[in-house]
């Protein structure tokens, strides 16, 4: 309970005062698919976002959906933060995305495929192909597609076959000649096979006297039509094209795994050989005894069932984005390097030096990684100044660099820790290469701690300077992949700070000994006292409105779920703290709710850039505090993971952060704002007013500070 200024009693804790988190994801991958119908957006462009709504949506099911069906199945009846069951919140679900779905494939088919023809990109149905055209096909599957190919029939003697996860499917019914007997089948299309069939120039279509620069059929129709090389002997009646989606979560008992390397890799078989189903995707027209069927040795229902009159499997559209059509793309971006770290460069000092003269902020991806991160890291592997490098690695690239720096580094009698998170979700087999790899190399590999994910971005290099010891830090907010880094927004700090030395000193004591360190000097630590600080200077600000002075709280991060944290905003609010939040996916907390939130303000940026940094903004009567790092306001983030904030106390880099939230505040092409019925309303701009975008604007900052002068 609060209460507000007008001495009202208002239940902060009432689920009607907050959103759903799962329907709050999928608002959020409904301004991606917005993206790909806005015609602003260049045409490949939008095929892109198609493509990420679709792969969202894949591991949405693999993990969100499929924990609902779980709980479901165990008679679970807790309820989420508005109030709802799981089963109630499956039907939500189902309700929100079917047709969501529906106008992802509809738009493709109608609109975007015609943009498509016009641009001289033809992706054609079978029935519409010439002569010429059919027999390339006829070849090409015999040559290259047919020896790949395995029907496997579904009889008494022969099992409904086990459906892998994501995989493209056709199900054939054949008629046996002499008794007309129906019988099904099921081939699986391989994944290593291209999933669009390209034809030879001399057979590409022509539009307006203009060649085509691509024309090709999906793979599926090609088998579909040369059916009778799999079934000869027998009349094909029908085939259809589905596809299944199935729970792919692990499900790891730590504390029962002796080795914590060896029960992932368990887990990963079991993941590879798939859990229940918890979607299928169908073509629209399958009969309803083949549904059925299907529906049946699934184990799903009729909410599970995704129907498309058109294409399935819309993320491989992402492959067009290869084609040589620059006009059709967004305009190439090649980062920059920070103005004072270009200068000192071509003077010839080195790295170190550069973070002696003062803080450094990056900012990618307007701030090449290559040249600011990596070069820390691969400049500390050959410092013969330099005794050790420590590091945690959550996700990184499959040929990283940095992998090689550290290995290079241990090969020159660095001392080199890396801390691994074998629990990354989706990396953990990528991950786990390359703890194998590095330990080999010589470097001391650890995994974290008990019951806790390690998803702070950190490195600590240790330098031998004259009398003394310095320690270099990078605090970031995105994970040391430099191909994420060209696509991810993420901020990092590039320090020697005795203080920040020293707290990573003793969080790395924490992640690899047994050090059960308790406070630190200037970092927020999850799950330490990360949120106990966050909520004292929430109520820091709610304390000096009741005193007569300003409050303002502004936070930038992907999701905000966790419901004390919400809470305190919610009373902040009520005290009159002006909140803005700027939040790229799930939101939970409801705006403008009189009494309660209509001091907050949540606005979501999606663009040509994934929202990746966190930042946290503290007015404190005019004391102002800016804060970076890893975490989210979700309960996983505060209380399950180790996460690491700091602060940014350089006056010169407050100003920069703060300009980066007032041009987000201030976009009005790729913000939306957040009402207080759930719905997400895109900012528009009149005749009068300039379109400016976040991403836009920045990569133009960026440009700007990279020409000036800098003598």
């Amino acid at each position: 309970m609060t209460t507000t200024k007008k001495n009202k009693q208002v239940n902060l804790s009432d689920s009607q005062n907050y959103f759903n988190r799962e329907l709050s994801w999928l608002e959020f991958n409904r301004r991606v698919l917005q993206e790909a119908i806005d015609g602003r957006t260049p045409l490949l462009e939008r095929l892109k976002f198609l493509s990420i709504f679709d792969s969202n949506l894949d591991e949405f099911f693999m993990v969100r959906v499929a924990g609902l069906k779980q709980q479901v199945d165990a008679g679970v009846s807790k309820l989420s933060l508005d109030g709802s069951t799981p089963a109630e919140q499956l039907q939500a679900i189902s309700d929100r995305l079917h047709p969501m779905v529906s106008e992802q494939h509809q738009h493709f088919a109608k609109v975007i495929n015609k943009e498509l023809i016009k641009n001289g990109i033809h992706l054609l149905n079978y029935v519409e192909l010439n002569q010429e055209q059919r027999n390339f096909l006829n070849n090409f599957f015999e040559e290259h597609i047919f020896p790949v190919l395995t029907p496997l029939a579904v009889d008494p003697s022969h099992p409904f076959p086990y459906i892998s996860n994501l995989s493209l499917n056709l199900a054939v019914v054949v008629k046996e000649p002499k008794t007309n007997e129906e019988l099904f089948a099921r081939i699986k299309i391989p994944k290593l096979l291209p999933r669009f069939i390209p034809f030879p120039s001399e057979l590409s279509q022509r539009h307006k006297g203009k060649t085509s620069v691509w024309t090709g059929v999906p793979i599926e129709q090609v088998i579909t039509h040369n059916l009778d090389y799999l079934f000869p002997g027998m009349n094909t009646q029908e085939c259809y094209i589905f596809r299944v989606t199935r729970n792919a979560d692990l499900t790891l008992e730590e504390d029962e795994a002796d080795d914590l390397l060896l029960a992932i890799e368990k887990e990963l078989h079991k993941r590879r050989m798939g859990g229940s189903a918890v979607r299928l995707e169908i073509q629209a027209d399958v009969p309803p005894n083949i549904r059925a069927t299907i529906m049946g040795e699934l184990g799903l229902e009729e909410n599970d069932v995704y129907d498309s009159e058109h294409l399935l499997g819309l993320r491989d559209l992402i492959s067009f984005l290869s084609l040589p059509l620059p006009e059709l793309k967004d305009k190439p971006w090649v980062p920059t390097i920070p103005p004072r770290l270009q200068r000192l460069a071509e003077d010839g000092d080195d790295f170190f030096r550069i973070i002696r003269h003062g803080d450094l902020l990056v900012h990618h991806p307007y701030h090449s990684f290559s040249g600011t991160v990596l070069r820390f890291i691969t400049e500390a592997a050959s410092d013969p100044s330099v005794l050790a490098i420590k590091m945690t690695l959550y996700r990184t690239s499959g040929d990283s660099p940095i992998i090689k720096a550290l290995i290079a580094a241990a090969q020159n009698d660095i001392q080199v820790v890396v801390l691994v998170e074998l629990k990354a979700r989706f990396d953990e087999e990528n991950n786990i290469n390359w703890a194998k790899k590095l330990e080999k190399s010589g470097v001391h590999v650890v995994y974290g701690l008990f019951g806790l994910k390690t998803h702070t971005k950190v490195t600590l290099v240790v330098r031998q300077e004259k009398e003394r010891i310095r320690r270099y830090v990078h605090i970031g907010t995105g994970n040391y992949n430099p191909k994420t880094a060209n696509f991810y927004t993420d901020l990092g700090l590039l320090s020697c700070k005795d203080d920040l030395g020293a707290d990573l000193t003793d969080l790395f004591n924490f992640l690899t000994g047994y050090s059960r360190q308790k406070s630190y000097r200037q970092l927020l630590v999850a799950p330490v006292n990360l949120r106990d600080r966050l909520l004292e200077m929430i109520q820091r600000e709610i304390d000096h409105v009741q005193n007569g002075k300003q409050g303002r709280i502004v936070a930038k991060m992907n999701s905000l779920v966790d419901g004390k944290m919400i809470e305190a905003l919610y009373k902040a609010s009520a005290a009159g703290v002006s909140i803005d939040l700027i939040i790229r996916g799930t939101c939970c907390l409801r705006p403008g709710i009189p009494g309660v939130s209509d001091n907050i303000k949540v606005i979501s940026v999606i663009g040509r850039f994934l929202e990746h940094s966190r930042i946290f903004y503290f007015q404190n009567d005019n004391s102002e505090e800016l804060y970076l790092g890893s975490a989210d306001w979700m309960t996983r983030n505060l209380s399950r993971r180790v996460e690491a904030v700091t602060p940014i106390r350089d006056e010169n880099l407050v100003k920069d952060l703060q300009e980066v939230l007032g041009i987000m505040l201030a976009d009005n092409r790729q913000a939306w704002d957040l009402n207080s019925d759930g719905i997400y309303v895109q900012r528009k701009t009149d005749q009068k007013n300039e379109s400016k975008g976040t991403h836009q604007t920045l990569m133009d900052l960026s440009k700007n500070h990279h020409s000036l002068d800098l003598d």
